[in-house]
Formats: C-alpha cells, structure tokens, sequence
C-alpha cells in the first residue's frame, strides 16, 4: 500500500463490497476515522496485499465479523458523563413514571453499559417493572457480550465513582456479583432489556418510544446520514417523548428540530409536535 490515493481508493471498493454482500452501508460515516480503523486491521493481521485483505472479508463471513467488530467504534461506560444520568434520574425517568408503560430505545448500545445503566435506575425509581428498554447496534458480535451482563473488575472502581457522582443512591456493589476478574450484573436489570441489531442507516423504526438516547454515535456520521437518523429519530418518538445525544451531538440545526424544543440540560430534546 503506497499512495494514499491508493488507499483510498481500496477503500471505496470494499465498503461498496460490504454493501453488496452483507448490507451493512458505511458511506455516510466519517472517512478519517473509518479510514484509521481499516488501515489499523490490515496491518494487524498482517494481510500481503489490500485485494488478499478484500478478498477475504467478501469470501468469509467469520472475517467480515471481525472486520464489523474493529471499525464499528465501541467505547463505553456505565454511567458515563454523570451529570446526565442525574438529569435523566431526576427530571426524565420520574416524569416517563407517569405513563403505564415506558419504551425506551439505546440506539448504538456498543456494549450495554447504557442499557445497564438506566435499567439500573428504573429499578431505583420503582419504574422497572413496566419499562422496555430495547438497545440496539449494527455489531452483533458486541451485542453477544452485552448479553452475558459481565463487566471487568478492573472498570467497577470508575462505575461506582459515576454511579455515585450520578446520584445513585444504594450500593453499587448490590447490583453485580464478582466472579474471578469480572463482575456479573443482577439478572433482573436483563429481564427487561432487549438487545437486537439495528442498523440506524439502512433499518426502519420499529415502535413508539417515550426515550431515544443516541449518545456519541452520529458524531461519527456525516451531515446527510445525520439527518437521516434525527427524520428516524423524530418518527420514532411519541409526542412529548424525549431524544438525548452525546456532548458533541446536536439537533439544533437539523430538518427536524422545529418539532423539538431544548431542555434546560445541554443535551436533551422534548418533542413538542
């Protein structure tokens, strides 16, 4: 691999291999980053050439999994950026109480820490027993792991200090059972999330939600492909439900957000029509 030209040429074609073959449609997302990720692959497992690399992930869907893994970005934490689970906790979730049931959707779960994350506060609320939380990714293989509810004792230090800073207010400890390096979250946090693959380019809306978090994802997508997924986002949302996006994310000069208004909290859109 010599010019970057070169290089990205490669790219081009195998992303529209991708499309081809497996439906997984990456045009709109960021080049610098994606382009980063496919280079950092291909020199990682050592492939001769860009068509030997190519040609592997088109003819063996094991390899395309790995590929999927590698440049579909998965960073994660429970209760990342504190001060928005206490939003979520004090104005958002208690409100959402008032419903007979509530829909919520993690649109790009990675892993599942959100998911975790908010079923733990539902259960905090006393609203568990009559929520959904349906977290969704386009990487299937990271939705296996959220599954297995497993996090590493290495990350239970940082999950308590958010957890706490977040406002929960029993022992975070209550909540898994530390099993040699990992710990093992509570079964009945799990009871009530649904984890499926979603594509958020190509995939429709699949129910009316009361809650759409969507944090740090469409950060990595471009302008037309983000306007795409806040048209998905607002018909997914029922009136007065509530969209909230990472620190860098916002609605405010997207087709859509005359139907939304801000709340007071930096990241949070209600639906207002």
């Amino acid at each position: 691999m010599h010019s970057t030209d070169h290089i990205d040429e490669h790219i081009e074609t195998l992303l529209s291999d991708v499309l081809e073959i497996y439906g997984y449609d990456f045009t709109g997302y960021s080049r610098a980053s994606l382009k980063r990720r496919i280079v950092r692959l291909y020199e990682l497992d050592n492939f001769v050439s860009f068509a030997e690399f190519q040609y592997k992930i088109r003819s063996e869907p094991s390899y395309f999994k790995r590929f999927l893994e590698q440049v579909t970005i998965n960073v994660t934490e429970m209760f990342r950026d504190p001060e928005f689970y206490k939003t979520l906790k004090t104005e958002i979730l208690p409100r959402l109480g008032t419903y007979p049931f509530i829909r919520i959707w993690i649109a790009g779960c990675s892993t599942g820490e959100e998911a975790y994350s908010v079923a733990i506060f539902l259960k905090e609320l006393n609203l568990l027993h009559k929520s959904l939380i349906y977290a969704t990714d386009i990487n299937s293989a990271v939705l296996e792991n959220a599954a297995q509810q497993m996090i590493p004792l290495s990350k239970i230090k940082l999950y308590t200090e958010n957890y706490i800073a977040a406002g929960g207010r029993e022992q975070f400890s209550d909540y898994y059972t530390a099993n040699y390096s990992l710990g093992k979250l509570n079964d009945d946090l799990k009871t009530k999330i649904i984890f499926s693959t979603h594509n958020l380019v190509s995939d429709n809306s699949f129910n009316e939600f009361q809650l759409i978090l969507c944090r740090n994802v469409i950060i990595y997508f471009d302008r037309e492909l983000q306007t795409k997924v806040f048209q998905l986002f607002d018909n997914s949302l029922e009136k007065f439900g509530y969209l909230a996006l990472g620190t860098k994310e916002s609605l405010d000069f997207s087709a859509v957000s005359k139907n939304f208004e801000r709340l007071n909290s930096d990241k949070i859109w209600r639906k207002i029509h």
